[in-house]
């Protein structure tokens, strides 16, 4: 199998999700080689996510020789089945529970994707329990391991969208919602057991993860489609591919610190919504309705020192976007999970 380290030659589009998930979990070149560094296997907790299939798919297709076992509850018994037949060891956890997180095999290298964002508002206690008390489950069971944690860039307070967007030295002071503020507390919880136990890690402070089905671009796009008004509260962010995202977390687990340390992914460019949403209406050959203003300030995140680490992204902002309108035209699957990306009251 071909794996460069720049795609060359881009498919036009997806023909279904199985193309979709095949294009999305090539492993590039260098993906194989730090792969190949790394001592020991890899464990993915919380794999049944939007995007731990492709992920720990990702990781064996790379790493071929390594042990890959995805790890979740499992509610969707189709999600086992694919990932088993891409090779993916699964094993049944409810993560809540410590007894039986203790009885997970001591597995090197540890992604940790579990977490919960949409139905906190009149849920509060379990989105807590799954962002705060479940990463001191695992820190403290994992303590001999490498743990590399997906967070979000909703850390961060909303900064001025002319100067860059926030870096890892930006202190962790999220704007009001328990979502935010639960994940703050997943990361000091992280933290302190790396800490503790002198437990090398990052925390993979990600905005937005782009899939033909579902992301802010998708989210835009369909609306522009349906000739629904694009909300400007929210005006600007950024994305990235999530066959990109998925192989800089994998990559992180070479660049993991003791104590562990927040590290942004995410695609460079800060995005207009106005300029995409035009963009898409040129496109689709659809008329853009507007509401609102655009903020002087935003979620967005700086990425340059993942840039210095892992490169550039490898698909671009326009490939995406030629992408998504081709599979939103085409009335393709749709995960049916809106990102609510303009909401800036912290209400999910």
């Amino acid at each position: 199998m071909e794996s460069p380290d720049s795609f060359e030659n881009l498919p036009n589009s997806f023909k279904d999700e199985e193309a979709l998930e095949e294009f999305m979990t090539r492993p590039s070149d260098a993906l194989i080689r730090d792969l190949e560094k790394l001592p020991g296997d890899i464990m993915v907790l919380g794999v049944g996510g939007k995007m731990g299939p492709t992920l720990a798919r990702l990781a064996k297709r790379a790493a071929p020789a390594k042990n890959v076992i995805g790890v979740a509850r499992f509610s969707d018994p189709n999600v086992r089945h694919k990932l088993e037949d891409w090779g993916v060891e699964t094993l049944t956890c409810d993560l809540l529970d410590r007894e039986s997180v203790a009885k997970l095999p001591q597995i090197k290298n540890i992604v940790y994707m579990a977490g919960r964002k949409f139905g906190t508002a009149g849920a509060a206690g379990l989105t807590w329990a799954m962002n705060a008390y479940v990463p001191a489950i695992v820190g403290e069971n994992f303590s001999k391991s490498r743990i590399v944690a997906l967070s979000s860039g909703c850390v961060y307070p909303y900064v001025n969208v002319l100067h860059q967007g926030a870096t890892e030295d930006q202190p962790a002071e999220p704007p009001p919602g328990d979502y935010a503020m639960s994940c703050v507390g997943r990361e000091q919880i992280f933290q302190y057991f790396s800490g503790v136990s002198n437990t090398p890690g990052r925390l993979i402070r990600l905005n937005y993860a782009i899939d033909m089905r579902y992301g802010v671009l998708h989210d835009v796009a369909k609306k522009v489609l349906n000739e629904e008004p694009i909300d400007l509260k929210m005006g600007h962010v950024n994305v990235i591919w999530q066959g990109d995202a998925n192989a800089q977390i994998l990559r992180s687990l070479l660049h993991c610190t003791t104590p562990t340390s927040p590290l942004n992914i995410s695609g460079p460019e800060i995005i207009s919504i106005r300029a995409l949403a035009t963009e898409f209406g040129k496109q689709l050959d659809k008329d853009v309705q507007f509401r609102g203003e655009e903020a002087e300030t935003a979620w967005i995140t700086n990425t340059s020192q993942a840039v210095r680490l892992f490169g550039y992204p490898l698909i671009s902002l326009p490939q995406m976007v030629s992408w998504v309108r081709e599979w939103v035209s085409e009335g393709k699957s749709t995960l049916g999970k809106a990102t609510h990306y303009e909401v800036r009251n912290g209400s999910y």
